[in-house]
């Protein structure tokens, strides 16, 4: 059976990034045997520039309802049929976070820097951002709650992931940024629990701590961060910034379900959101797009080396200076792409928008 990928496409510029990624997942397998299917979600999904065309309170609340039930669902059909992965273009945060509550989803993403490397695995699952909202007239109210049984299944999984990550077994402090102050005490004596249940120290820090601790010590080589998204939503791109010499617009990264009924689907997105105002004008920067198909096609669709493969073509590509508005170039989000599909030894047709023939091999499907 041929590797299944889906795909999501949201408002803004979901269009043209999800034909980016079609092309480049499709260039990279073309000499996968019996090809990749490339399942497509009928649904639109809104971005929060596109909700606010649709007014406010509890039509905007009916409409998120909506996205949040059938991507879910989409979700739980690709687990089905054996998918190990769905590129996702931005949507609603709303609708992502319900998603990400129902399917217990953590966000991973690694940092290396001169003195070493740290591992961010984000509580995507539980706290401020997975609340639901109730409207009375001047009023919105939201409930959100943490778990145990979910707190666990975190950090199990991060421990699960540095163990991959660094197989000698040799990894820093395991450190854990919620508010926690704020919960009586009880993640506290969750992650006191935990400590010994695992057989691991974990330093459980408020979001502050944390911060100060960054500044003045920097991240000690293989630390842990398990961070509630109240912090890490953030601090992301000020970690991508200062150990990761990295540009939010250029990053993709993974999350991961820990749900039984999904568990093994991994969604890569875009770090960068849904940027409507640049959408249909061939400006928006493929990049963290580039990179999101590479680690679909390494990852997911057997094609090992296809993540090095892509960074040095990306090199050589930018190196020429051939780059989008934001990244100091002059060059349309079309321009990019087709330099680099060259550079991966893709016959391109000079401003041609059509997939060329390796991608226009994928099997398409919708659902």
């Amino acid at each position: 059976m041929p590797p299944v990928v889906g795909l999501a496409v949201g408002h803004g510029t979901g269009a043209e990034l999800a034909e980016v990624f079609t092309k480049v997942l499709g260039v990279l397998t073309r000499d996968h045997p019996g090809g990749v299917t490339l399942v497509r979600s009928p649904r639109r999904y809104h971005s929060y520039h596109s909700l606010r065309g649709e007014g406010a309170g509890e039509r905007v609340a009916a409409l998120t309802r909506e996205d949040t039930d059938h991507y879910e669902e989409f979700c739980r059909s690709l687990a089905a049929r054996g998918a190990g992965a769905v590129f996702r273009t931005a949507v609603n945060a709303q609708s992502l976070y319900l998603v990400r509550q129902r399917l217990k989803a953590v966000k991973v993403d690694a940092f290396t820097a001169d003195d070493g490397e740290a591992l961010l695995v984000r509580d995507e699952a539980q706290g401020f951002y997975t609340g639901t909202n109730r409207h009375t007239p001047g009023t919105v109210t939201r409930t959100m709650e943490f778990s145990q049984e979910t707190t666990a299944e975190v950090v199990s999984y991060a421990l699960e992931r540095a163990r991959r990550r660094w197989p000698d077994g040799r990894t820093g402090p395991v450190v854990m940024a919620y508010k926690f102050h704020l919960l009586d005490g009880v993640l506290g004596a969750w992650a006191e629990e935990l400590s010994a249940r695992l057989g691991v120290e974990i330093q459980l820090y408020q979001p502050d701590t944390v911060n100060r601790n960054l500044i003045t010590h920097g991240l000690a080589d293989r630390t842990v961060l398990i961070a509630g998204n109240e912090w890490a939503d953030i601090m992301h791109v000020v970690l991508l910034d200062r150990f990761g010499g990295e540009r939010q617009e250029n990053r993709c990264t993974e999350n991961v379900y820990l749900h039984a009924d999904v568990r093994g689907l991994t969604e890569y997105q875009t770090v960068h959101g849904s940027a409507d105002d640049l959408a249909g004008r061939d400006l928006v920067n493929p990049v963290a797009t580039v990179r999101a198909a590479a680690a679909v096609a390494e990852h997911h669709a057997g094609c090992p080396g296809a993540v090095q493969e892509v960074e040095r073509a990306l090199a050589r590509v930018l190196d020429r200076g051939v780059a989008t508005a934001d990244l100091g170039g002059a060059y349309g989000t079309a321009a990019v792409v087709d330099a680099l599909l060259a550079e991966l030894g893709e016959p391109v047709v000079p401003g041609a928008r059509e997939p060329g023939t390796a991608a226009a091999a994928l099997l398409g499907e919708g659902v």
